[in-house]
């Protein structure tokens, strides 16, 4: 099991740029796949990127693409998000996941076993 508390999200103006955080605790997180996805009001969870366990293999949704960054730091149980050139379409909950099966890699929520509680993040026009 992998334990996750996301931070740094909060209010910007379109244009602007963020950074999240994810901490993670347990034994298996230097194995996991890890991702972020998010959840706007009344949308379904919706993939934004994930990154294999070695961070060779990186995959994002098209919408952020060239805009978003995801890596990790193994040695510290981190996982990132860099967020530029923010739009309000990307207001919404970010959530960090992991799934604790090593090797896999998808873009499915429901694989990933193991989620934070969430931040907001709103991005204003």
């Amino acid at each position: 099991q992998v334990q996750l508390v996301e931070s740094g999200g909060g209010l910007v103006q379109a244009g602007g740029s963020l950074r999240l955080s994810c901490a993670a605790s347990g034994r298996t997180f230097s194995d996991a796949t890890m991702a972020w996805f998010r959840q706007a009001p009344g949308k379904l969870r919706e993939f934004v990127a994930f990154i294999n366990k070695s961070g060779r293999y990186i995959y994002y949704e098209a919408s952020v693409k060239d805009r978003f960054t995801i890596s990790r730091d193994n040695a510290k149980n981190a996982v990132y998000l860099q967020m530029t050139d923010l739009k309000p379409e990307d207001t919404a909950v970010y959530y960090c996941a992991a799934d604790s099966i090593p090797g896999r890699t998808t873009t499915n929520p429901t694989f990933y076993d193991n989620w934070g509680q969430g931040t907001q993040v709103t991005v204003s026009s």
